[in-house]
């Protein structure tokens, strides 16, 4: 019983942002996310979604937070049920040449533009965007809003996806278990193999 209380207070804080918006009379607010800002291989993506006005789920959360089986189910779950959902990746050639934070831009408004309507407000995490769009920047958004919560989450599944892709082309770099991300295991394999075409070469990774 305390669980199941716990988790319904916990939800009804992570929607305040979005009932706060409603009250004030929007109805298409987008959360928008990214994962991949750290890697030292692959794209940053980026996610907006747009949840239907109240609509909560029991163990939406901070990706981050949440086991990589249960992360796929909601990812299915919000796709399912959300609005809309746009998704934007700026690749690791890109990323070199305008810097991270700038890609990470990029694929916030390429994630928003792939929407199938334009949101009335924007809830971001901690970014402000380059859009005539109302917004609000949130630190730590994906585990104070519902919506960035959701977009951290689709983000996460969907660029964990491109790195098993990417693994089965570039198996020697553990891609599948490391995600890109600076393990040990990775940076040996760099080190023995030297960078290959989805390297960001502007992270100053030690060949």
């Amino acid at each position: 019983m305390y669980a199941a209380v716990s988790e319904k207070e916990r939800l009804k804080a992570l929607c305040s942002y979005e009932n706060e918006l409603y009250g004030k009379g929007y109805s298409f607010l987008a959360g928008i996310d990214e994962v991949g800002r750290g890697c030292l291989a692959g794209c940053v993506v980026a996610c907006a979604v747009i949840l239907p006005a109240g609509f909560t789920y029991a163990g939406i959360n901070d990706s981050k937070k949440v086991s990589p089986k249960r992360r796929e189910a909601l990812s299915e779950i919000l796709r399912e049920k959300a609005v809309s959902v746009g998704i934007g990746a700026i690749d690791a050639e890109t990323i070199d040449n305008v810097n991270i934070l700038q890609a990470t831009i990029l694929a916030m408004c390429a994630a928003v533009a792939n929407l199938d309507l334009t949101p009335e407000y924007l809830l971001i995490d901690a970014l402000k965007l380059p859009l005539d769009i109302p917004q609000t920047p949130i630190t730590g958004g994906d585990a104070k809003s519902i919506s960035i919560a959701s977009a951290s989450i689709v983000a996460k599944v969907y660029r964990d996806n491109l790195m098993r892709e990417l693994d089965k082309l570039y198996p020697e770099y553990g891609f599948a278990q490391n995600k890109g991300y600076g393990t040990a295991a990775h940076i040996a394999a760099i080190k023995k193999h030297g960078l290959c075409p989805v390297h960001r070469r502007s992270f100053n990774v030690k060949k």
